[in-house]
């Protein structure tokens, strides 16, 4: 007779497997850079940052375009689909702005953040900004704003799969999209709502110029509301799915090896490096692969650590047996 496995009911590292290195000559004892290492990791590149924030647009634009142009049926179902990995881009470069990190000059970086970025993509950039910020001073702490996405972890296949449906359907999206327009009603909400709604008019009206109206709902709206958040929540609970409240980041942080097609489809702009990120939430994307390989010579981070895909994390955050 086989043997049975018993399920998983943690993902959270155990004790023994997190060595005690630090602090080391280039590390502090909770991982940061010492500071004459944290200066270097922490330059902001503004010149290669206007190009990122130009190539998330253009990714848009060609996909949308690309559509258009060959006119075909399956090409907008391919367009659907590739909004998705646009919108990570959006949101992703737009987070860099909201940690202050996008443009040396912090006017700027707002201003990029908030109209160029995280409006198209129907985020208050403001609101955004205190919440994540919550979330990094203490994760998984009495003020986590996305307990929600990744709590609760490991769970059943079952509710794996139906999470995913919610978010495929649009009824996750529908949500958000509720929120905002309930927002009008309010008048402290309202400005942020009313700034939002401004920057899809140019949208809503290159569509109606095109003489495709519908451009807007099914390439634009639509994606944001299904595929993007498939993808937002593969992403976050890969991020922290099933961690804990600790104030080692190695139990409330996953690190996962990346790849290509992950980087593509999931984790664009080095997000994907989320251990290094949480600890120094300082350090610009372009330098997280850089923070990480600092941590791995140190021994803190380990092969035992690291996720070898993101398939195999999302494995084992649905790996609690199906009840019967």
């Amino acid at each position: 007779m086989a043997l049975m496995m018993e399920p998983r009911t943690t993902v959270v590292p155990a004790v023994d497997a997190l060595p005690e290195v630090l602090p080391t000559e280039r590390l502090t004892a909770n991982g940061m850079p010492v500071p004459e290492l944290r200066a270097e990791l922490r330059r902001i590149d503004d010149v290669r940052n206007v190009g990122s924030v130009l190539l998330t647009w253009t990714q848009a634009i060609v996909t949308i375009g690309g559509a258009v142009w060959i006119d075909h049926p399956l090409a907008y179902v391919a367009a659907f689909l590739l909004m998705g990995p646009a919108f990570a881009r959006f949101a992703i470069i737009g987070h860099e702005a909201a940690h202050k990190l996008l443009f040396t000059d912090k006017g700027w970086n707002d201003r990029i953040g908030r109209w160029v970025l995280a409006y198209p993509a129907f985020v208050p950039l403001e609101a955004y900004r205190r919440g994540h910020f919550a979330h990094h001073k203490e994760e998984f702490g009495p003020n986590e704003p996305d307990m929600n996405l990744y709590g609760g972890y490991p769970i059943t296949r079952a509710s794996f799969r139906r999470k995913l449906w919610r978010d495929a359907r649009g009824s996750s999206g529908w949500k958000n999209l509720k929120g905002l327009l309930q927002a009008f009603g309010s008048p402290t909400a309202r400005p942020m709502a009313v700034r939002i709604a401004v920057v899809q008019l140019p949208l809503i009206a290159v569509a109606i110029l095109l003489g495709r109206w519908w451009l807007y709902p099914v390439l634009w709206l639509g994606p944001w509301l299904t595929t993007w958040r498939v993808i937002n929540r593969l992403r976050s609970i890969a991020e922290h799915g099933g961690m804990e409240h600790s104030k080692d980041r190695r139990r409330t942080t996953h690190h996962v090896r990346q790849s290509w097609s992950a980087r593509f489809w999931l984790v664009p702009f080095n997000t994907g490096w989320h251990l290094a990120h949480h600890v120094d939430m300082g350090v610009p994307w372009r330098n997280l692969p850089k923070l990480h390989r600092e941590l791995e010579a140190a021994g803190w981070v380990t092969d035992e650590l690291t996720y070898p895909s993101y398939r195999a994390l999302w494995q084992a955050l649905r790996a609690r047996a199906d009840a019967t």
